[in-house]
């Protein structure tokens, strides 16, 4: 598949997406005819080249009469897309990126979405800016869209309502349960436009995804920074994506060799509760000629600060790391199958060539080698030997996720 990721080392709005993707290679002029669909006039987008702290990108600018084009309520957007003559699909995420943007700010302002009227997000620049992401990615032929943990900027910023800390209050609405850190570098990095865009169309935050590139663009915001105010975006191709789904995990790790290993048994069993993907431990030799133990919990990357706070605070750790990792994982199904000792459920992983793994679920194996008084050994292969589909070629196995 084709995939976009976002890197946004200096935050992200919508005229630096813009920006990004017609210095990757999309055409302009393509752009601007979809954009003309909406029907907005006295308007005009246009793109000009620059270099920020020496580094080449494209700036966008729209420009507008105010006189003709005041803030929009909610309904008043959804209406101007519906209307217009774009493709099913580009309206379809283009309403689904404002129905996010109006939910933050009802949440801000405890309101409802119809009682909404944008004010900084509200006029036809950020129109075009949504409008122009999702058909410019479109154009590019992007299939999936990825993105970097998110630079939110810090100090404070002047708006309709007064001066607001940063990030803006809806901005931190819609970055809710995405990555996101600040640095020392003061200003709005993410726009409330920008983050809506982004935390939509994203499938995921993270790393950049192994992948072929095949072309790199910038999008320059307007302001200087001590930075380079920038948004990167990567092309390319992720390997075989018939075959195999892509995403990211977080790993947390910690070294222990003080704590009492009756305690691993709870943390293993309440780490699973939470949601972790997998746990695990590896003896290791530490300082001192210590044995200890390296402690790994793989999580959703939105999850890395609950489960640090839990490390931290169930055992002796005092610190820790953490990374993402990319994952390819075979595409499996689980499904519930009847055989002569009951129904139970069953983990089907294949690929294009067939099954390469049919594994039965082991705690309805336990139930039933203990119910009927079989070894657990001898349910499992019976099972396998009852209900193995005829294309697989290759039956083994944990089915855990790595």
């Amino acid at each position: 598949m084709k995939t976009a990721y976002f890197d946004c080392f200096a935050g992200a709005s919508g005229d630096m997406i813009l920006g990004s993707l017609v210095d990757a290679g999309l055409n302009p002029g393509l752009l601007i005819l979809e954009l003309q669909k909406l029907g907005l006039h006295d308007c005009d987008l246009s793109f000009k080249q620059v270099v920020k702290k020496g580094l080449g990108a494209t700036q966008a600018i729209v420009s507008f009469d105010s006189r003709h084009h005041g803030n929009r309520c909610f309904s008043d957007i959804c209406s101007l897309i519906k209307k217009s003559s774009l493709s099913e699909d580009i309206k379809e995420k283009s309403i689904s990126i404002f129905t996010r943007l109006a939910e933050a700010e009802a949440r801000v302002h405890r309101t409802s979405v119809e009682a909404v009227h944008f004010h900084e997000v509200g006029a036809v620049d950020a129109i075009i800016d949504v409008v122009g992401a999702v058909a410019g990615l479109f154009l590019l032929g992007i299939d999936e869209v990825y993105c970097s943990p998110l630079h939110v900027g810090t100090g404070t910023v002047i708006c309709a309502h007064g001066i607001l800390p940063l990030p803006a209050p809806a901005t931190f609405e819609l970055v809710r349960g995405v990555p996101i850190y600040s640095t020392e570098v003061h200003g709005e990095l993410l726009t409330p436009t920008g983050a809506a865009i982004l935390t939509t169309l994203s499938k995921g935050f993270g790393q950049l995804p192994a992948m072929t590139t095949e072309a790199l663009g910038y999008g320059a915001g307007a302001a200087d920074r001590q930075i380079p105010n920038l948004l990167r975006i990567v092309i390319g191709n992720t390997c075989e994506r018939d075959c195999f789904d892509c995403d990211q995990a977080a790993v947390i790790e910690t070294a222990i060799d003080d704590m009492n290993p009756q305690i691993y048994d709870h943390i293993m069993e309440k780490a699973l509760e939470m949601g972790a993907l997998d746990i695990y431990l590896k003896p290791v030799q530490m300082k001192k000629n210590r044995p200890g133990i390296i402690l790994s919990i793989l999580c959703k990357p939105e999850d890395v600060g609950r489960f640090s706070r839990f490390v931290l605070s169930e055992t002796t750790s005092i610190g820790l790391r953490w990374r993402f990792e990319n994952r390819i994982k075979v595409k499996r199904d689980i499904l519930e199958i009847t055989t002569s000792l009951g129904n139970l459920r069953v983990k089907k992983a294949h690929t294009m060539e067939g099954t390469i793994n049919f594994l039965p679920e082991y705690e309805d194996c336990k139930k039933i080698a203990r119910q009927k008084n079989i070894p657990l050994k001898m349910v499992m292969a019976k099972v396998c030997k009852e209900a193995l589909p005829d294309d697989v070629f290759f039956a083994s196995g944990s089915g855990n996720e790595s």
